[in-house]
């Protein structure tokens, strides 16, 4: 009977075989906890901490609707301009209204408008397929720089590499990777949505060394200075991320450039906490522009993301806010203008300060800043509130029925900016095209 009683194992022997069980239970108990945790936690306890973020940008996103007859008239104003700079030869289209250049991403937002007109049913099947085909004809016969990849510039008409006055360069001015990857959303619908194009694209990004744009997570971008090609790092919070998503839908390893968190940092400009970049032109030499077009962007073609959203949100937030403090309204993003300087960005912050202008070098354009309405038609057709309602209202007069619509409203003069261009037009055609069909890009 001792001998049964000795072999009885005690409580703490039990506790100490079952040692292996317990912490496996309490490591799933807390990793439970911690889901649930997550789950609960604001916004800013799980992204952005580091700031002192006070409120989650909740924006309504309206559902999908057929348009309206006065938003049909608008795409057909838009498509007319690409019906008036289309090539017939090469099937590219004019970056600027009867200027015989382009770079990748207006020919970008070309190929999106022609994808959008054959959504909304502005052209038929055949129109369709005949641009498509031309286009992606000209895109395969490119001569690349450094026989790797796409130069920043071409003729239109001869499909030569020209720098930015459409003067030939023989060797190019290097490439962009954010054009390029700009580029890819259309190839990525094409390939999914209308698969008779798929040879055609494949046979471009094959012949194409994409591999060269991603290292070590990044993109970066090719430069001529004075016959030697420099590779500089690419993007900056917003475009850096909108260019990222199409790179990683076709394989290139872009971790660290889709990585809304990696250069933080929230600047409070009229209440709104608004994300931006903290890599400063001083040490990085690229300027950190918080503008509208790649977070609209980022909402009709591939459809927001948790942080997408929320970033976007806020950067339209701080454009209505503005408005609601100093009385003028406000949607601002790079554009084309018609007189000199030719490019501004009309930015929410860049450079240290907020609602600034500048050119691409840094030179103050503040008498050029400009309503935008590629932003406006973006910001309505995403949100569709009474302040988009203003900001639609405000610039859906700046058209010419027989051209196109111009880029926008001088905050200073009051007057039409009336330059005409591939990306405004695109854009405005991609927005309309996403209010009646939704997510344009959806494999």
């Amino acid at each position: 009977m001792n001998n049964n009683k000795n072999n009885t194992p005690s409580f703490k022997d039990n506790l100490i075989r079952a040692r292996a069980h317990i912490i496996f239970m309490l490591a799933l108990i807390t990793a439970f906890s911690l889901v649930i945790f997550l789950d609960n936690a604001s916004f800013e306890d799980r992204v952005v901490s580091k700031a002192n973020v006070k409120k989650v940008i909740d924006l309504e996103i309206p559902p999908k609707r057929e348009l309206s007859p006065d938003e049909m008239q608008w795409a057909k104003i838009a498509w007319r301009y690409f019906e008036n700079n289309t090539n017939e030869e090469t099937g590219l289209a004019n970056s600027a209204n009867a200027y015989p250049s382009t770079t990748l991403w207006d020919s970008s937002s070309y190929l999106m408008a022609v994808i959008s007109a054959k959504k909304l049913g502005l052209i038929n099947d055949i129109e369709f397929n005949n641009r498509v085909t031309k286009f992606l004809k000209s895109m395969r016969n490119l001569p690349l720089y450094d026989k790797q990849l796409p130069n920043k510039a071409y003729n239109t008409l001869t499909l030569e590499m020209v720098d930015y006055n459409n003067k030939p360069i023989e060797k190019g001015l290097g490439w962009s990777a954010l054009d390029i990857g700009r580029l890819m959303v259309p190839m990525n619908i094409l390939v999914w949505n209308y698969p008779q194009f798929t040879r055609q694209v494949k046979d471009i990004t094959n012949h194409w060394d994409l591999d060269a744009i991603a290292k070590n997570g990044e993109m970066f971008g090719a430069l001529n200075e004075n016959g030697t090609t420099v590779y500089l790092q690419e993007g900056r919070l917003g475009y850096e991320e909108y260019a990222a998503k199409s790179f990683q839908l076709i394989g290139l390893d872009v971790t660290s450039a889709i990585d809304y968190t990696a250069w933080l940092e929230f600047v409070n400009i009229d209440g709104v906490n608004v994300p931006t970049d903290t890599r400063t032109p001083a040490k990085f030499t690229a300027y950190n522009y918080v503008v509208s077009e790649p977070y609209i962007l980022d909402g009709i073609e591939y459809g927001w993301d948790q942080l997408s959203k929320e970033f976007a949100g806020r950067v339209y937030s701080a454009q209505e806010a503005h408005y609601k403090k100093t009385g003028k309204l406000t949607a601002v993003s790079e554009d084309n203008i018609d007189q000199a300087p030719y490019f501004v960005y009309n930015t929410v912050f860049t450079d240290g300060k907020e609602w600034n202008a500048i050119t691409e070098d840094g030179t103050d354009a503040s008498e050029f800043k400009t309503l935008s309405t590629k932003a406006a038609f973006g910001w309505h057709m995403l949100y569709e509130n009474d302040y988009t309602e203003k900001l639609i209202n405000a610039v859906s007069s700046l058209n010419d029925p027989e051209k196109g619509w111009y880029s926008g409203l001088y905050e200073k003069t009051g007057k039409p900016n009336k330059a005409l261009t591939a990306n405004t037009n695109g854009i405005i055609l991609e927005t309309l095209a996403y209010k009646k069909t939704g997510v344009l890009l959806k494999p």
